[in-house]
């Protein structure tokens, strides 16, 4: 059987990349904090299995993928496949003016959580012949320093060497196991709209976000999902510890 497991699911890029993979046959295991009714309700050729966790908790966010790998070892697996989607911008403010518990949750969910299931994720499936895929959802953000994004430009950037070092690692075990970016550049989100309602003070490129949206210039998700889906069901293109960008496609 075909899995893919996809963090971020409630909503957005998360849920449009669970529906495509459902679409093609893929039976897809979720992780948000709330339920996605659509994705339960659907009628696609593969299924839709939902865990419930707040990924800012990595003991909770720990013990749910045990509990998910309990399951997947009891299946012939033919492809397992996880992207690990989930991410926080807030919050949205200079160094100095930001509160302590946004931060640790900002820096757990878009740094520690995804480090802390690539551990588990990897020490499961050591013993198997079982081929994994592992892709990071990264930003532009990893690459330049934004006024009002500190966190999440550095989270990003963080993400972006771990994922390429754990690739490294996978490459010189001869694992042939492959961990990659994938960049889906700006898409018409919530995330979005938390970033146009920030104020000037907090964030000075607000406006320009704000024209992106007035422009019609924001990718709709299942724009963006379809990139990312159409490589993943196909490994053999995937070339371990890329960078891919939407922009390279659409």
């Amino acid at each position: 059987m075909k899995y893919a497991v996809v963090t971020g699911t409630s909503k957005g890029l998360g849920a449009s990349i669970a529906k495509l993979f459902m679409q093609a046959s893929y039976h897809v295991i979720g992780l948000s904090r709330s339920e996605n009714n659509e994705l339960q309700a659907a009628d696609f050729p593969g299924s839709y299995t939902h865990y419930a966790v707040d990924l800012a908790d990595i003991n909770a966010t720990e013990n749910t993928f045990r509990q998910i790998i309990a399951n997947l070892e009891k299946e012939e697996l033919e492809s397992l496949l996880l992207v690990q989607n989930a991410a926080l911008v807030s919050p949205i403010e200079q160094a100095g003016k930001q509160d302590m518990s946004q931060l640790t949750d900002h820096v757990h969910v878009n740094l520690l959580s995804p480090m802390a299931v690539t551990n588990v994720w990897l020490d499961a499936w050591r013993d198997t012949d079982i081929p994994l895929v592992i892709a990071n959802v990264t930003s532009g953000a990893a690459h330049r320093s934004v006024y009002g994004w500190n966190a999440y430009c550095s989270t990003k950037a963080g993400l972006d060497r771990y994922t390429e070092t754990v690739a490294l690692e996978q490459e010189e075990l001869g694992t042939g196991h492959k961990v990659i970016l994938f960049d889906p550049s700006i898409m018409d989100t919530d995330m979005q709209g938390e970033i146009r309602s920030a104020d000037e003070s907090q964030f000075i490129d607000v406006e320009r976000f704000r024209s992106y949206k007035q422009e019609n210039a924001l990718r709709d998700t299942d724009t963006v999902a379809n990139v990312l889906v159409e490589r993943l069901i196909q490994p053999e293109s995937i070339e371990n510890g890329a960078y891919y960008s939407v922009k390279d496609v659409l």
